[in-house]
C-alpha cells in the first residue's frame, strides 16, 4: 500500500473503477429483479433470491481477493477483472431468456426456483466485481489501512447510488432491460480502458500513444462484443404471437396474439384480453362478474363508476357501452400500461371516460366524488399492492360509496387449503369495514383463480334467490346466471387475519400462493394458465 501526502485528493483511475464496480454491480442486481419477473413473478421469492445470491457472489469476491490481494492486485488485473466481468454481462444479455426457460422447466419448487437462474447468470460477473474494491484498496495511494478502506467503501458505495437510482429512474424506463446492460457493461470497460491507459506510469516523455494504443486493444473487443450482442438481442425474434413488449418502471409488459385473441401479460401473468373483431366483448370470464353490482344493488342503473387498476380497459369499455348515462373513472398506476391500452386495446376516446395515471388509493383520499360501483383490479397471483388491501383502504372506499353503492374486489387466490388463506382474511377485511359482503368464485378447479367480493354499504343481506330472479328481470347487458350459480356463503374466516396498514400479513399470505398454478377462465370456455407446469404465455390456447 503506498502512503500519499495527507491533504492530498485527487480522482484516480483506481477511484474510477470502485466506483464502477459499485455503478454496474447495483444496476445489474436491479436488472436480475426485472429478468427474472415475468417467468418467476415479482415476489418476494424473487427478490430474496437476487439479494441473496448477488451478497453471497461479492462476499465471495471479497473474501477470495483480500488472499491475494498482497500478491496479485496490479492495475492489470483489475482491468482485466472488469473486461471479464463486461464480458460475461455480453453473455448474459445472449443467453438470459433461454437459459431461464431452461431452468423454469426444472422440477424445483416455486420458491426456490429464481435461486438457479440468479445463480448462474449474475453469480460469475459479481464475484469478479467483489475483486475490485480488495485490489483497490491495496493499491490506492493513502495515509494508511484505515484511509484506503474508508476511501474505498465511500466510492463503492457512491456508485452503488448511481448505479440504484440510475438503473431505476432512468436507464430501465428509457433503454429497457438489454439496453440498461449494455450500458452496465460498457461502464466496465471504460473503467478497463482508464487503468491500462495509465499503467506506464507519470513519466511526461512516456510514449502516450502506446499506452492509448493498448487500452484500446483490450478494451475496443469487449466493447465490440457488447453492441453485437445488444444488436442480436434487438434483432432476435421472440416468437410470433407477441406484438408487442416493453420494460416499463414497474414490470415488464407483453401484448400477444393468438388468432383473435389479444392478450395483455404483465410480469408474465395474463391480466387482460381482447377479440379483436368484438373489441367490447369480455373474453376473461371473471370480467363478467363486475356487472354482478347491478343485481345486488337495489337500482341497476349506474351513473358513476370507478376502476382502480385499468389493464387492457375491459371492464370500462365494456361499462361505456352498456350504460350510456355512465361516467367512467380509471385509475392506473402504470402509465405505460394506458399507453399500450390505448394502442393495442381499442380504449375509446370518450368524454365519459377520464384517466388518473396515480396510486388508486391516493386518488380515493384526494377525490370528493362518490360511486354507485368501485371495482378493485390491481391485486395479482403472487403480488398485491398490500395497501389496498387493509381495513383502512376498504372504509376509504366504502366513505366513496353511494348508500346503494357496490365495490367489487377481483381476487386471485385459492377457495380452500393453504392457498385460500389470502382469499378468507380479503373477505373478513371487507367484511369488517361494509355491511354485506358476497364471494363469488369464477371456477370449481383447485388452482388459483379469480375470486370476486361484492360489498355493500346495507346490512340488508341479498339471497341467491333473489340474484337470480334478478338476473331474469332485469337488462345488465349479459347474463349472469352462472356467476350466480357461484354464490358462496358460510365462508370460514374464524382462522384467517385482519389486514390493517403496517402489519405485513398481506404480504406473507401471497407468499403461501407462490407454488401454486393460477388458471384464468375463458367465456367459450378455454383457460389460460400461468404458474408450474405451463407453456409460455405466447403460447397460451385461444
Amino acid at each position: 500500500m503506498r502512503i500519499r501526502p495527507s491533504g492530498t485528493v485527487r480522482v484516480t483511475a483506481l477511484g474510477v473503477a470502485v466506483f464502477a464496480s459499485g455503478v454496474s454491480s447495483m444496476g445489474l442486481e436491479i436488472l436480475a429483479g426485472r429478468l427474472l419477473a415475468p417467468t418467476f413473478g415479482s415476489s418476494v421469492f424473487t427478490w430474496g433470491s437476487v439479494i441473496g445470491v448477488f451478497l453471497a457472489a461479492l462476499a465471495a469476491g471479497y473474501w477470495l481477493a483480500g488472499r491475494r490481494a498482497a500478491e496479485g492486485a496490479s492495475r492489470g488485473a483489475l482491468s482485466s477483472l472488469l473486461l471479464l466481468a463486461a464480458a460475461y454481462v455480453a453473455l448474459v444479455m445472449v443467453g438470459a431468456q433461454p437459459l431461464v426457460g431452461w431452468l423454469a422447466a426444472l422440477p424445483v419448487p416455486d420458491r426456490f426456483a429464481p435461486l438457479l437462474p440468479v445463480t448462474v447468470l449474475f453469480g460469475p460477473p459479481t464475484v469478479l466485481l467483489g475483486f475490485i474494491s480488495p485490489y483497490g484498496a491495496e493499491l490506492m495511494d493513502s495515509d494508511g489501512p484505515g484511509d484506503a478502506s474508508g476511501h474505498v467503501y465511500a466510492l463503492g458505495t457512491a456508485g452503488s447510488l448511481v448505479g440504484a437510482f440510475g438503473t431505476t429512474f432512468l436507464l430501465l424506463p428509457e433503454l429497457g432491460i438489454a439496453g440498461t446492460e449494455l450500458v452496465c457493461g460498457l461502464v466496465l470497460v471504460g473503467a478497463a480502458a482508464l487503468l491500462t491507459a495509465r499503467r506506464g506510469g507519470e513519466d511526461p516523455a512516456a510514449d502516450r500513444t502506446g499506452r492509448y494504443g493498448r487500452a484500446l486493444s483490450r478494451a475496443l473487443p469487449v466493447a465490440l462484443l457488447l453492441v453485437v450482442a445488444f444488436a442480436f438481442v434487438g434483432a432476435t425474434p421472440v416468437g410470433g404471437a407477441v406484438i408487442h413488449q416493453t420494460q416499463t418502471e414497474y414490470q415488464q409488459l407483453q401484448v400477444t396474439q393468438e388468432g383473435d385473441i389479444r392478450t395483455l401479460y404483465l410480469d408474465g401473468a395474463p391480466h387482460s384480453a381482447m377479440d379483436v373483431t368484438e373489441p367490447d366483448r369480455y373474453v376473461f370470464e371473471y370480467t363478467r362478474y363486475f356487472h354482478l353490482p347491478h343485481l345486488i344493488r337495489d337500482e341497476p342503473d349506474v351513473e358513476r363508476v370507478l376502476f382502480v387498476g385499468g389493464g387492457g380497459f375491459s371492464g370500462p369499455k365494456r361499462y361505456l357501452s352498456e350504460y350510456p348515462d355512465a361516467t367512467v373513472d380509471v385509475v392506473e398506476l402504470d402509465p405505460a400500461v394506458v399507453r399500450v391500452a390505448r394502442e393495442y386495446f381499442a380504449v375509446p376516446d370518450s368524454p365519459r371516460l377520464t384517466v388518473h395515471t396515480m396510486d388508486g388509493r391516493r386518488f380515493l383520499r384526494e377525490t370528493e366524488r362518490t360511486y354507485d360501483v368501485v371495482v378493485l383490479d390491481a391485486y395479482r397471483a403472487d403480488e398485491v399492492p398490500y395497501h389496498l388491501t387493509t381495513v383502512e383502504f376498504m372504509r376509504l372506499v366504502e366513505d366513496r360509496l353511494a348508500d346503494d353503492g357496490a365495490v367489487v374486489a377481483n381476487l386471485i387466490s385459492a377457495t380452500e387449503g393453504s392457498a385460500s388463506t389470502f382469499y378468507r382474511a380479503e373477505y373478513r377485511t371487507m367484511d369488517w369495514a361494509f355491511g354485506q359482503v358476497y364471494s363469488f368464485p369464477t371456477s370449481d378447479t383447485g388452482a388459483l383463480q379469480n375470486i370476486e367480493l361484492v360489498a355493500t354499504k346495507t346490512d340488508r343481506r341479498v339471497t341467491q334467490a333473489t340474484l337470480r330472479e334478478r338476473n331474469r328481470a332485469r337488462d345488465v347487458g349479459l347474463d349472469l346466471a352462472d356467476a350466480v350459480d357461484n354464490y358462496r356463503v358460510d365462508v370460514p374466516v374464524r382462522d384467517a387475519p385482519l389486514l390493517r396498514d403496517g402489519d405485513g400479513t398481506a404480504a406473507d399470505l401471497v407468499a403461501s400462493q407462490v407454488d401454486r398454478r393460477y388458471v384464468v377462465e375463458r367465456t367459450n370456455g378455454s383457460a389460460v394458465a400461468s404458474g408450474p407446469d405451463t407453456s409460455s404465455p405466447s403460447l397460451a390456447a385461444p
